[in-house]
Parts: C-alpha cells; sequence; structure tokens
C-alpha cells in the first residue's frame, strides 16, 4: 500500500502536469509584478504631469507643498498598487482563499490591533501633518532634538537630513513639537564690540554706511541691517546690536556675511575690534593697563 503511493507520488513528481502548473504559476507571477511595476511608473508620470498642469493653472500651491503632496501620492499609488498585487498571487497562483483569510484577519485583527497602536499613531499623525501643513519637503525644522531639512513625509515615518550629513528616520507619532525655520523671514541678530575709546556716533555712522551696501552684496539679506542701539557694556566695550530680515532658513548665514562685513568695514575705518584688558596695581607706580597682547599704557618710564 506504501509502495503504491509512494510510486503514484514519484509518476506525479516526474510526470509533466506538476512542473507545466509551476511554471504556470512562475509566469503568472511574474506577468503580475510586471504589470505593478508598470502601473506604478506610469502613475508616477501621471502625477508629475498633473503638478506641473496645476503649477500653470488658476489654482496654484507652493512648491514646497507641490513636493510634499507629489512624494505622498506617489508612496500611496505604490502601496495600493504592490498590495492589490500580493493578494491577486496569493488568490489566482497560489490558491489561497482570500474570503477566508480576511474573514481570519477580522478575528486576529483586534489582537493585533492593540500590538500595532504605534503604527496606527503614525499614520493618523502623518495624516494631520500633511492635512495642517505643518512642514514639508525642503524645510528646515527642528523636532525630536534634531535639526536639518526634510527629505520625505512618508504616512508612517518622515525623513529628515541634517547639515552634517544624517539621514534622520522619525516615526511620525514621536513629532510632537516642530520648529519650522522655512516658513516665514527669518532675522539676523548681530552683536557689534566697540571699543570705549571710539565714539558712538562715529561708530553707528560707519555701520550704517556699511548696512546700507549689504542687500545688494547678500541676495540672503532682504533689506539693510538697522542698529538697534548699545546692547550691554562690557569690561572693555560697550556692544551694539544690528538685526536683519533674511530670507526664510538664511539667518545664521545671514549673521556670518554682517559680522565678515562689519569686522572689515571697522577696521578700514580705524575702529579695531578691542581685546580683554587688565589693569595692574603697584605701590611705586602708577596703575599700568594690559591688553592680550601685552602691550603696556599709562606707565612712566616707558
Amino acid at each position: 500500500m506504501v509502495e503504491k503511493e509512494l510510486t503514484d507520488l514519484w509518476e506525479y513528481i516526474t510526470g509533466p502536469k506538476p512542473w507545466i502548473a509551476i511554471g504556470e504559476g512562475i509566469i503568472q507571477i511574474l506577468l503580475i509584478t510586471f504589470i505593478a511595476l508598470f502601473i506604478v511608473r506610469i502613475s508616477k508620470k501621471v502625477v508629475e504631469r498633473l503638478f506641473s498642469n496645476e503649477r500653470r493653472g488658476p489654482i496654484r500651491i507652493s512648491e514646497r507643498r507641490e513636493n510634499t503632496l507629489k512624494k505622498l501620492t506617489l508612496n500611496v499609488i505604490a502601496y495600493v498598487v504592490y498590495f492589490i498585487a500580493f493578494i491577486m498571487i496569493l488568490d489566482n497562483v497560489l490558491g489561497f482563499k482570500i474570503g477566508a483569510l480576511l474573514a481570519g484577519a477580522g478575528v486576529a485583527g483586534l489582537a493585533i490591533g492593540f500590538g500595532a497602536q504605534n503604527l496606527v499613531r503614525d499614520i493618523i499623525s502623518g495624516f494631520f501633518i500633511i492635512f495642517e501643513d505643518q512642514f514639508s519637503v525642503g524645510d528646515y525644522i527642528a523636532v525630536s532634538g534634531i535639526e536639518g531639512t526634510v527629505e520625505e513625509i512618508g504616512l508612517r515615518t518622515t525623513k529628515v537630513l541634517s547639515w552634517t550629513g544624517e539621514m534622520n528616520v522619525l516615526p511620525n507619532g514621536n513629532i510632537t513639537q516642530v520648529t519650522n525655520y522655512s516658513v516665514h523671514n527669518g532675522l539676523s541678530v548681530v552683536d557689534i564690540n566697540i571699543p570705549y575709546e571710539s565714539n558712538i556716533e562715529e561708530a553707528e555712522k560707519v555701520i550704517e554706511v556699511i548696512a546700507k551696501k549689504l542687500p545688494e552684496k547678500y541676495p540672503q539679506i532682504l533689506s539693510a541691517p538697522e542698529i538697534i542701539g548699545v546692547q550691554s557694556l562690557e569690561l572693555s566695550h560697550f556692544v551694539v546690536r544690528v538685526i536683519a530680515e533674511t530670507l526664510p532658513g538664511s539667518q545664521w548665514s545671514g549673521e556670518r556675511m554682517i559680522r565678515k562685513e562689519m569686522k572689515e568695514g571697522l577696521y578700514q575705518a580705524g575702529i579695531d575690534i578691542p581685546s580683554p584688558r587688565l589693569v595692574m596695581y603697584s605701590r611705586n607706580e602708577r596703575p599700568t593697563i594690559m591688553d592680550e597682547n601685552h602691550h603696556h599704557r599709562g606707565r612712566e618710564n616707558d
């Protein structure tokens, strides 16, 4: 009895029928996969054309918003197409009863759902991030202790590229507070140290002359820097604060440009950058003032 069953099994395995069925199954899997990839590629071109037509239409959206919606749409289409292809392979090729699987999934889904709470939270949070336009692709943001440029916003995760090159992948559910530097114009704040030997009015006139030239030289700076006034009185100098409006996300580069130009302009005008000083007293000598370079002033015998 057992020998007959083994013989029949061997004849079946070595016969053409199972191999034809396997070959047909492989061909169907390859065909379904090819069609899925083709649909995703065509959908990408259609989505890009729709957004390009949107730029010329009466209703326009910002470029940052467009990049976000475009990537999200392509991701959703890819998820849906690949899921349908997977179901077709299970049903038509492998012979699984999808109805029974879905019914069983409904029972098991309740138990799995408790373990997938974080997944559901991430998807819901991602939806609200996009719907409320909290940030978009290309924005420079600070979130969860990370600063960088948003590379991609998905249904579950957000990718943020740090300025030093690290790619940070954040679950959307963990994004609770966001600082977006790319929505409104930035403000560069620069403190300029002026020695007490210099006249305040003369120093401010020099700073004003330098400030008027900056918007033409640097497009990131939208208007001539404004002198707020003397911010503080330090040990060897007073501090003049200057502010300037910049393009969104350019406030830090604006500060570097302003510092550079102010340093060069003040130096050419004869106003040196102050250095810390040390006053030394002696019983038999007058007070001696020393700076960092060990220059002595005020001694009678110099």
